[in-house]
Order: structure tokens, then C-alpha cells, then sequence
């Protein structure tokens, strides 16, 4: 036998699995092609692909794993690296806490093991794979890639400023260095290619961690070296303008991603200083997101019809609540949009403005300039405007203000922070504005939430009891013909979800309403004529949602139940 061979091909011959001349003939190929020795072998006759790797897995007590059952989508792309995807026939699969299964064909290949738990960081543990399969799984991978960065230059074409980096700043030192500058532009490609609305950047004492917001829920995607945490930071910081030498007080920026020649992804970023450094929060803003259309947003068609003629009406206040990251953003500028016409004057105040709008005067409020919101209003007034925009009515002043202007003939449209739509009318009391003004000024209050979709690949019929049903809210009409779903989860999507829809109570405020602001009623009373009304509340119109099979009862729970 020949010396040439390898361990495995000796094993191989031993076993009558191929013969001498076979192994010899693959040997000899893997060293002119510089190609796995397991590779060139299956590609020879006589040797089938499933026969060697259930040998090699049988030898080495190792996983035999399908990478057929596998999607390219459900790989921990933070860990495919593509000098080494090239270089070894292995490939990581999926991560379990601290622990990284690689899929490989010759697990005595130490080498490439060794390198993906330098480069992870975590203890990896092998899975046996045929060859060809993980020759057509890598190349699914690169593919995917290649797509990914259709349109993009190699350095990402980012909008930022350099920026001059202090010599004395050791967050600073390598700022600049290119597997810093990767990670993050990298770091912000996959949260825009994974649909995330937030990413957090976050230090801690022994570890430091990077977690996306998908579909309202934050799950962890990395863990850097600890020893990068100033240098990330930094990064960050110098591509949205801020001062890095500055770590005592929080600060705001911002960064452009430019993914094509037409489309540019902005993120609005804020710093915070914490114990162990400063954790960097970024907020993705799609402005293509403002154009989805009102249909789009998940209205019942009742709620559209009334937010369509409020918005047809030429004065009164329309009025967004919810808690932060509920869509009120998006539901204003759909109807900004709506109203967006070379006839009509639409001005802005934001903090900061989110999404840019071309015919729309979008002005940033700077308190420590004096541009407040309330001062941004006055200038608007003495511009001639039609419909007026404030990102957040915060005090007296500026309520006072956007209720005149409603008052004298023009459109206002802002948002409050409260849990739904009748507390939002006590809360103006609460602020010191006249409950007569009130009533006069404001037309429609929108509550909001958003709640994750049901991924229609997957979700499966969920089996209740009766009682649990009424339990929950289901009226016995409803019940008769109710078909509900739960979350199951597939390649396609996030655990069973896939996007997010609106919940709202759209409230309409009527003339018996006004009177019960007047007469001195609070939320509790505003809710009852609500009920009377027959406006749904945001439980209720979740439940509508479940009941049409778009969410499920458990996610219903977690954005509207008590």
C-alpha cells in the first residue's frame, strides 16, 4: 500500500469500501487541484457521496447530518467568513448557546475546525456532510451573498464624515482598520437583509454583545471580543458625526447606507453611557416604508374610512399614540402622503425628522438652539400653511398652539405617548388645556400597536377550549365560526412570524364625547361611550386579527392583554 496515503484512505481500503488504485487516483488529484482528498474521491466511479460520509461519520462517532433539510436562510451568517468558506470544505450551520456545529466531510481536517472557533469564539463541535452536498450548500451560500451585495461598492458607499480622531483617544486607536469597518458595515447590511428595526450595540463587564429587533422582539445575532467594544463604539460614532472623545453624556446622530444609485437606508443613532462603556442603539429608517400605502398598515375597513375622511376634512387635529417603536411614525407620513399635493403647504416639526419626503418642509427641532416644537409651530403659522406635522405634543405650550391652529382653519397632526385612545384626551386635561378646546379641536384618535404576522407557510390550526375563548374575549358569535392559528416556524420565517401589522383603535371623537370632555368625564367615561359607539378597542381589534387567521392568540396576549 501506498505511503502517500492518508489515515483515512487506508481506512477506506481496509474496509472494502474503494479500492487501492481508487484512493491512490483521488490522492493524487487532491494534490494537483488542492482539493479535500473526500471531495475528489466521491467524484470518481464506483464511489457514492452517502457511503463514504456515513463511513467517515461511523469511524469518528460524529453526526451524519442532510444538508438538503437544511436552508441557506437559517445559516448563522455572522460566522460565514468567505476567505475560509474558500479555503475548507466546512461550513458553520447553526449555533446553541455557546456551541457551533460545523458541517464538514473529513473531520481530521483540525485545521478548519480550529479556525472557525478562533474566529467564533465559541466551542464547535463537527457534523458529518457528503461532499456534494457541501459543495452545492457553499455555493447557495456565496450566491446569497453575491445577491445581498448587488449594488453596493466595496466599501459599502456610506455617506459619513471621516471625521479627525483624537490621537489621545483609546477608543479611537484602530477605528479605521479594516475588520472594524467590515464588521459594521457588514453589522448593518445584515440588519437591513434580516428586516430589523433596531440594533443594539451593548458592553458589559465580561462580555459584549450585538442584538436586532425583528418583528418588535430583540434577539441576540453576535458576540465580538470584548476587546472590540471601544473600537465599534468609535466607529459607530465617527460615521454619524458625534464626538468621539465625548463618553460622559449621551449623543444623537445619524448615518446614510447608500444600497444603490436610488435608495439610500438612513439610521438615526444614540449613545448612552452605561457601567462598562457606551451602549450604541440604532434605529433603521426605511423611507420607503412611508409609501406602503394605508391598505398596507393592517386598518380594518372601518377604521380606514374614518381616518380617510378626517384626513379629507380641511381643519382639526388628528392625533398618533402608542408606546415608541408602534408604528405612529409610519401611520402619520401614510397620511401625510395621502395629502402630499402641489396644491397644499405641509410643514413638519420632528425630533428628528425620521423619513424624508420630497414636498414636504421637514424642519429638525434643537431645543438647545431655541427651536422647540412650540416655536417651530409659530413660524409654521406665519407660513401659510395647510397642514401642520408635530412629531410629539410633550407640554402645555405646544398643545396650546397646535390646538389654535386646528382651531383656525388648519390641519394638525401629531402624536401623544399614552395606552389608548380615550386616555389620550384626559391627558391633554392633565396638561392644562381647556377641556372646551378639546372638544372643538381635536376629530380622531389613533391607538396603536404592532403585533407580529402569522407566517403563512407554516402556521398551524390552534385547538382551544370554549371557556378559554370567552376567557380571552371572543364574543359567542364569534366563536361559531372561529378558525385560529399558531405560531410553528419553517426556513421562511422568524419563529413562526414573518412582518408585523397594525392593531388599532381608531375613535372618532363625536358630539357626546365632546360633551363628556366639557362636563369634566375622565378616560374610564370616554371608554364606556366608546363601547357604546361600537368603536373596537385595541383588544377587541387584535382578537379581529386572530380571528381572520393573521395573528396569533399568543401574540395578542403579548401586545394587548393586561
Amino acid at each position: 500500500m501506498s505511503n502517500t496515503l492518508s489515515g483515512l484512505g487506508r481506512k477506506l481500503i481496509s474496509n472494502g469500501i474503494v479500492t487501492e488504485d481508487v484512493a491512490q487516483q483521488a490522492t493524487d488529484n487532491a494534490e494537483e487541484s488542492k482539493r479535500s482528498f473526500l471531495a475528489e474521491l466521491v467524484e470518481l466511479d464506483g464511489v457514492t457521496a452517502s457511503t463514504v460520509s456515513q463511513f467517515v461519520a461511523a469511524d469518528f462517532g460524529l453526526p451524519l447530518f442532510d444538508l438538503s433539510s437544511l436552508s441557506v436562510e437559517s445559516v448563522p451568517t455572522e460566522f460565514i467568513k468567505e476567505d475560509l468558506l474558500e479555503q475548507y470544505d466546512a461550513v458553520p450551520v447553526a449555533r446553541r448557546g455557546g456551541k457551533l456545529f460545523v458541517a464538514i466531510t473529513d473531520p481530521a481536517d483540525s485545521e478548519a475546525l480550529d479556525k472557525y472557533k478562533f474566529t467564533s469564539g465559541l466551542s464547535v463541535e463537527a457534523v458529518i456532510v457528503d461532499p456534494a452536498s457541501l459543495a452545492d450548500f457553499k455555493k447557495s451560500i456565496q450566491d446569497s451573498s453575491a445577491n445581498l451585495s448587488e449594488g453596493l461598492d466595496d466599501s459599502f458607499d456610506l455617506e459619513v464624515d471621516s471625521g479627525e480622531l483624537p490621537d489621545d483617544d483609546d477608543g479611537a486607536d484602530g477605528v479605521n482598520e479594516t475588520p472594524v469597518v467590515r464588521f459594521v458595515n457588514k453589522l448593518l447590511l445584515d440588519a437591513i437583509k434580516r428586516g430589523a428595526s433596531d440594533i443594539h450595540v451593548e458592553p458589559y463587564e465580561k462580555r459584549f454583545r450585538v442584538r436586532f429587533r425583528v418583528d418588535g422582539v430583540l434577539e441576540e445575532v453576535v458576540d465580538p471580543p470584548l476587546s472590540m467594544a471601544g473600537r465599534l463604539t468609535a466607529r459607530l460614532k465617527v460615521m454619524s458625526r458625534m464626538d468621539i472623545s465625548e463618553r460622559r453624556v449621551p449623543q444623537d446622530g445619524r448615518i446614510k447606507l447608500k444600497i444603490s444609485k436610488t435608495k439610500a437606508i438612513d439610521f438615526r443613532v444614540n449613545t448612552c453611557p452605561t457601567l462598562f462603556g457606551e451602549k450604541t442603539v440604532l434605529r433603521i429608517l426605511d423611507p420607503s416604508s412611508a409609501s406602503l400605502g394605508i391598505d398596507a398598515l393592517g386598518y380594518e375597513p372601518d377604521q380606514k374610512r374614518i381616518y380617510m375622511e378626517a384626513l379629507a376634512n380641511p381643519y382639526g387635529m388628528i392625533l398618533v399614540t402608542g408606546p415608541t417603536g408602534s408604528g405612529k411614525t409610519v401611520s402619520l407620513y401614510t397620511g401625510l402622503n395621502i395629502l402630499n399635493e402641489p396644491g397644499t403647504n405641509i410643514s413638519t416639526a420632528e425630533d428628528p425628522a425620521e423619513i424624508n419626503l420630497e414636498g414636504i418642509n421637514q424642519v429638525n427641532v434643537n431645543p438647545k438652539a431655541g427651536l422647540t416644537f412650540a416655536e417651530a409651530l409659530k413660524s409654521f403659522l406665519r407660513q401659510d400653511p395647510d397642514i401642520i406635522m408635530v412629531g410629539e405634543i410633550r407640554d402645555l405650550e405646544t398643545a396650546s398652539i397646535a390646538i389654535k391652529a386646528a382651531q383656525t382653519g388648519h390641519m394638525v397632526m401629531s402624536t401623544l405617548h399614552t395606552n389608548d385612545a380615550p386616555q389620550t384626551l384626559s391627558r391633554l386635561v392633565n396638561m392644562g388645556v381647556p377641556a372646551f378646546n378639546i372638544a372643538t379641536a381635536v376629530s380622531l384618535v389613533i391607538a396603536q400597536r404592532l403585533g407580529r404576522r402569522l407566517c403563512e407557510s407554516c402556521k398551524q390550526p390552534d385547538e382551544l377550549p370554549r371557556d378559554v375563548l370567552v376567557e380571552e374575549g371572543f364574543t359567542d358569535e364569534q366563536i361559531e365560526d372561529l378558525n385560529i392559528f399558531k405560531a410553528n416556524g419553517c426556513p421562511k420565517c422568524n419563529h413562526g412570524y414573518k412582518g408585523r401589522v397594525g392593531i388599532y383603535q381608531v375613535m372618532k371623537i363625536s358630539e357626546e364625547m365632546g360633551r363628556i370632555i366639557m362636563e369634566g368625564g375622565n378616560a374610564i367615561d370616554i371608554a364606556d361611550q366608546a363601547k357604546k359607539e361600537n368603536i373596537p378597542d385595541l383588544r377587541e381589534s387584535a382578537l379581529i386579527k386572530v380571528s381572520q387567521g393573521i395573528m396569533s392568540l399568543e401574540e395578542a396576549n403579548r401586545v394587548t392583554k393586561d
